[in-house]
């Protein structure tokens, strides 16, 4: 531990040149049998300046007042109690932390007094049943004792070339120059031709074959300057990090808050900054779910398109007959765009945020759940329709009537009737307000769902409207009511530049395909609920002719038959069927 001491002790003063003096007693303890008490006075530390390395460091010799040292480990062990139990009472009141170590019992604390952002005096103290030591440095350091070091490490290569000029000026060595290896470190190198030229106060260090190598006693002070400046700079760093981790960890608590309000002015900021420049404006909120959104925007989207031309448009649901918007319309027309404004907008409003619309009027909702998009989950094996519907299965198990849906192309992974299916029953659950009734927003190609509307009293249809010119289409990115009645696949497929062969075989395949259109069929599916069981006979107004055959099995006795000839008289009318046909 006292080596633990000693080196934390070198690790701030080892800028000093180790000046040293032993002057008088340390408090109470220094007079105490087998105590070492050192003192290096002010005077003491003047006197440093002659052991410095370089003119740097005797200015921070000159911060230095003095440095105590009192070592009690030769002492008995009464006097280290006493020492320990003094030191344990001691008023550090005005003192800063700025480490604490326990080595298997022996404690040392490292403490600092600082005014006005200078340290005036560094407190070593350590306490055991072995080792009893307390160093006290007094003087003044600042961050620049620190910038000071920096210069000499960064700075350094400079201070070597011009020392090197120097030297060729006055000897007249034209060739003179500073090198540096492991073995020597900075040495002067000259060649044999100026040999005659180096001066007397030159250091030999080497003899080669074809140079010399010389120090003197300048390049000595500027390379103990380099090459340490390195470690004591470091050694400062380290001391003012200790120094600030601290100071900062004492306070943690303030900070903490601080940094919590600080957090919340700055999001409030930004959403007031957010909404003044983008017009947004006040939502009123409800709890009675509906959603009214006049010419909502989507608050990213917009500010991607140049001049102002994000199409608004308008939103309304509610719990009862406005549950579930059903909204078709090509690839690219602003489907996905327009759910996921509906989705910003409502969540947006429940956070305090103003919204981008004209007017809004937003229900409360417990969850925002969305499934837009389709990917692969590779790493365990899931497809893109495996993950579509593990997504699905999991709204429909935590949505609430009170949630809002955000669903787009359900069934889209798999084959058409089963895509239509599943897309189906998805749509039939949702609008059930005895099995869910959640407030949905479901967009499509399946434009077979668009029979619901008017077989489910909560599902209405919605559409993109686009406008169509020869084979060409616009998308004219609005919502209106009604569904669409074709996909426009062929049309955008054009527009994505799909070579003309692909897109005029496209259109012969579609015109056949037509022909067996799924909507027909759809257009007969019942409602949840609502299917009847099918008879085991047919159904007709017209009636019938009873057949012969059935007054004679009216009127016959099978009870006085034997199952003999019950059997016989079976077999009898089968071949009287049989002649018939």
């Amino acid at each position: 531990m006292k080596k633990f001491v000693f080196t934390l002790l070198l690790v701030f003063v080892c800028h000093l040149g180790y000046a040293q003096g032993i002057n008088g007693l340390f408090n109470e303890f220094g007079s105490e049998k087998n105590a070492d008490c050192v003192k290096v006075s002010s005077f003491m530390m003047s006197l440093g300046k002659m052991f410095a390395g370089h003119d740097e460091d005797a200015e921070i010799i000159r911060k230095i007042k003095s440095i105590k040292v009192l070592d009690l480990e030769s002492c008995t062990a009464s006097v280290k109690e006493r020492f320990n139990k003094k030191v344990n009472k001691l008023n550090l009141k005005g003192y800063d932390e700025l480490m604490r170590v326990n080595d298997e019992g022996e404690k040392v604390r490292v403490l600092m007094k600082t005014k006005k952002e200078t340290i005036r005096e560094l407190l070593f103290v350590c306490t055991g049943k072995e080792d009893c030591t307390l160093v006290q440095i007094n003087g003044k350091f600042t961050k620049e004792d620190i910038d000071k070091l920096k210069r000499a490490k960064t700075e350094g290569k400079q201070w070597l070339m011009e020392l090197e000029e120097r030297e060729r000026e006055k000897t007249g060595i034209k060739n003179l120059k500073i090198k540096f290896n492991k073995v020597f470190g900075y040495y002067l190198d000259v060649t044999n031709s100026y040999k005659d030229l180096v001066p007397d106060h030159y250091i030999r260090k080497q003899t080669l074959a074809n140079s010399e190598r010389y120090t003197t006693e300048e390049l000595n002070q500027l390379a103990d300057t380099i090459l340490g400046s390195e470690d004591r700079l470091y050694a400062l760093e380290y001391e003012t990090y200790v120094m600030i981790r601290e100071t900062l960890a004492g306070e943690m608590e303030r900070i903490s808050r601080t940094a919590n309000v600080i957090a919340q002015i700055d999001a409030l900021a930004s959403l007031a900054y957010v909404a003044e420049r983008n017009h947004f404006v006040r939502p009123k909120l409800n709890v009675r779910g509906t959603i009214d959104i006049k010419d909502g925007r989507h608050p990213v989207v917009e500010q991607v398109i140049p001049n102002d031309m994000f199409i608004s448009n308008d939103t309304y649901l509610d719990n009862k007959k406005n549950r579930v918007a059903i909204i078709t319309g090509p690839n690219m027309a602003g489907k996905s765009t327009y759910m996921r404004q509906v989705a910003l907008i409502v969540l947006m409003a429940q956070i305090g945020s103003f919204v981008p619309a004209a007017k809004a009027n937003i229900g409360i909702v417990d969850r925002i759940f969305t499934r837009v998009g389709a990917s692969d989950d590779l790493a365990s094996g899931q497809s893109t329709f495996m993950v579509e519907m593990s997504e699905v299965a999991n709204i429909l198990r935590n949505a609430t009537k009170n949630s809002l849906l955000i669903l787009d192309e359900i069934g889209r992974g798999t084959s058409t009737f089963d895509g239509l299916s599943i897309a189906w029953a998805v749509v039939e659950y949702i609008s059930n307000s005895k099995l869910l009734g959640a407030k949905t927003l479901f967009a499509t190609h399946y434009h077979e769902l668009t029979e619901l509307e008017g077989k489910i009293d909560s599902v209405h249809n919605y559409c993109i409207a686009v406008k169509e010119q020869g084979d060409d289409i616009v998308f004219l990115r609005k919502i209106v009511k009604g569904g669409a009645d074709k996909s426009y696949g062929v049309q955008v497929a054009k527009l994505a530049g799909v070579p003309d062969a692909v897109i005029n075989r496209a259109k012969e395949i579609a015109r056949e395909l037509e022909e067996h259109d799924l909507t027909s069929g759809a257009k007969d599916i019942m409602p949840y609920g609502e299917a009847q069981q099918l008879s085991f006979f047919r159904e007709s107004d017209e009636p019938t002719m009873e057949h012969p055959f059935m007054a004679e099995l009216r009127e016959k006795d099978l009870s006085d038959m034997t199952p003999l000839e019950a059997l016989n008289y079976l077999y009898v009318l089968q071949e009287k069927l049989k002649n018939e046909e």
